[in-house]
């Protein structure tokens, strides 16, 4: 059964339900008061009214996770709306419908050939079986368009961790870092880019971002993301404490005590 793919970040269930409850309730408020403007305007005004649109409503099916709600809300959009073509294929990726998904990017990219998140979303389908050589191609063409997107450079990077191509997966993601310090930790749960955390490996991925975070002087995040690999299995302490990456952090009590303690392995 394929891995479900989270969008924008990993988070824990409490946290994904809060986020994605703000996110619905502040979607539905933007309805609500889209339709009460609508309602109070005199009948000239409202020729300029901001309509309720098949978007908005798919937009709060998707942060409802009614998917398929969404789907028949979205196709009552114009049907060359490249943005509506991708949106509809996140909702049948997210009910983990593969192939309906991969028909909607393609159709989207059709409808716009620059339209760099659905060529990543397509990205996310490889990726997501396991075609990994096929994902970074998609990655990289949409980082040809464009090339300041920190998500598609994250993509790009687990994609050469799924490889094994250790070397390349920390410098993308050092690029990803530099534009955007979130870009790791971003919550969302609606949205036109798909953003890929399913990795094997996830103690000695999450091992690798406490290296990233640490380059960046980001300490709190570094000992978040150590804590996070031990707790996923990484058992090379030796290796974490001699690690030059690591340097700033020896002397705090915190990664001292990470070292010391017997993790909680989830």
């Amino acid at each position: 059964m394929y891995s479900k793919l989270w969008l924008i970040a990993i988070s824990i269930a409490g946290a994904q339900a809060f986020a994605a409850g703000a996110q619905a309730t502040q979607v539905e408020n933007n309805f609500r008061d889209a339709s009460r403007a609508s309602q109070a305007a005199s009948p000239a005004q409202r020729t300029t009214a901001p309509n309720v649109t098949p978007e908005m409503r798919g937009d709060i099916f998707m942060a409802r996770k009614m998917y398929r709600e969404a789907v028949e809300a979205y196709r009552e959009g114009p049907k060359n709306s490249a943005v509506l073509l991708n949106k509809t294929g996140i909702a049948y990726h997210q009910m983990l419908d593969l192939n309906t998904a991969e028909k909607y990017y393609r159709l989207s990219v059709r409808a716009d050939a620059h339209y760099a998140e659905a060529i990543n979303n397509l990205g996310t389908i490889y990726y997501t079986r396991k075609s990994y050589r096929r994902a970074i191609t998609e990655y990289k063409k949409a980082l040809r368009i464009n090339p300041q997107s920190a998500s598609v450079l994250s993509n790009l990077g687990t994609g050469y961790f799924a490889r094994k191509d250790y070397k390349r997966a920390a410098e993308t993601w050092q690029e990803a870092l530099a534009i955007d310090p979130e870009v790791f930790e971003s919550r969302s749960t609606q949205g036109v880019l798909l953003q890929e955390r399913t990795v094997e490996e996830r103690g000695k991925f999450h091992y690798m971002m406490a290296e990233e975070y640490a380059k960046k002087g980001m300490n709190d995040r570094a000992l978040q993301y150590i804590r996070k690999a031990l707790e996923e299995g990484f058992k090379e302490r030796k290796k974490i404490a001699e690690d030059p990456a690591f340097v700033a952090l020896k002397d705090l009590p915190e990664f001292k005590e990470l070292l010391s303690a017997e993790p909680r392995v989830l």
